[in-house]
């Protein structure tokens, strides 16, 4: 995979909010329908991974909904303790730069993101667009949805509707831990999940979710469509006038082995586990590659309705 070299990548919404330590603030907490809220504090294979990847991100049902997301009429600002004068991503100006440097990589993903969202999402689901931000740590950060440490890997925040993310995820948990085999597409395809929980957030779907665990539950259908999404999105970046250079089958391949490393299924064998579709929370692997071959194929919000799918 490489990026277009001559793509201006200069106001992709990425920046680093530096090292931070991982205790204070006490554990993270989403509010989700019903009252129930999924916490932090996280050890052991299964507890990390279903909290991780993306557990934290289902966080939808907030009770201002997608246009409140402080369910008091007011706005979310920068969260406590993260500035923004990082000079991180500062030099990373075009695709010829991304595809030398990882970081640049992620700002040209970033970007791409955006721009996708901000012309499909009113044209196909009549929602204005605002975007989301990706912010990057060591360590730990404060969040809108409270304190999160290096485990908790990658995670949509609805409060303050940014992307964060510790980049040693993908070597320290999926692929160390999960062994998922890598690659340079692996990191755009966990981003672009992550942005469609953004996506679900400005549409209000975070609000449906009521069932929290099963096989057919919504937080299943809310994890599977955030993977259908990324499909779309990836459809996009490579059609030839996107931001991709060149993705080819292997690359698409490395997306769909992350896709069944994060499988609910796979996580329980891991684990040594047998496998119990009551417990899931995000899909089997092969749905999750299904989805995201779905949005990748059909390219629109309404292949990727999981809601109202009779078969997942």
């Amino acid at each position: 995979m490489r990026f277009n070299p001559k793509a201006d990548i200069s106001r992709g919404r990425v920046s680093d909010a530096g090292r931070g330590g991982g205790g204070g603030g006490g554990p993270m907490r989403i509010p989700i329908p019903g009252g129930a809220r999924a916490g932090g504090g996280i050890g052991g294979l299964v507890i990390i991974v279903l909290f991780i990847v993306l557990t934290t991100c289902v966080g939808g049902g907030l009770p201002g909904g997608s246009g409140d997301p402080a369910g008091d009429g007011g706005s979310i600002g920068q969260p406590e303790g993260i500035d923004s004068g990082d000079q991180r991503y500062a030099d990373c100006k075009s695709g010829a730069d991304a595809n030398r440097d990882a970081d640049c990589a992620r700002k040209a993903v970033a970007y791409s993101l955006e721009q996708f969202w901000a012309t499909t999402l009113p044209e196909q689901g009549g929602t204005g667009f605002t975007p989301a931000d990706i912010r990057t740590f060591a360590g730990g950060v404060q969040t809108g949805c409270g304190q999160a440490s290096s485990q908790v890997g990658p995670f949509y925040c609805p409060a303050d509707q940014q992307i964060y993310l510790d980049t040693t995820f993908f070597t320290d948990v999926l692929e160390g831990q999960l062994g998922g085999q890598g690659g340079d597409f692996v990191e755009p395809y966990v981003l672009g999940h992550e942005y469609g929980h953004h996506i679900q957030n400005l549409m209000g779907t975070m609000g449906q979710v009521r069932t929290q665990q099963g096989a057919d539950s919504d937080a299943v259908r809310l994890e599977l469509q955030a993977d259908c999404y990324a499909g779309m999105w990836t459809r996009d970046a490579s059609d030839g006038d996107g931001i991709l250079d060149g993705l080819d089958q292997a690359d698409i391949a490395e997306a769909l082995d992350s896709a069944k490393a994060v499988g609910d299924d796979r996580i329980q064998q891991q684990a040594g586990q047998r496998v119990d579709p009551e417990g899931w929370t995000h899909g089997s692997s092969e749905q999750r590659m299904r989805w995201f071959t779905t949005g990748f194929e059909e390219g629109t919000l309404e292949a990727c309705d999981t809601f109202s799918a009779d078969q997942l």
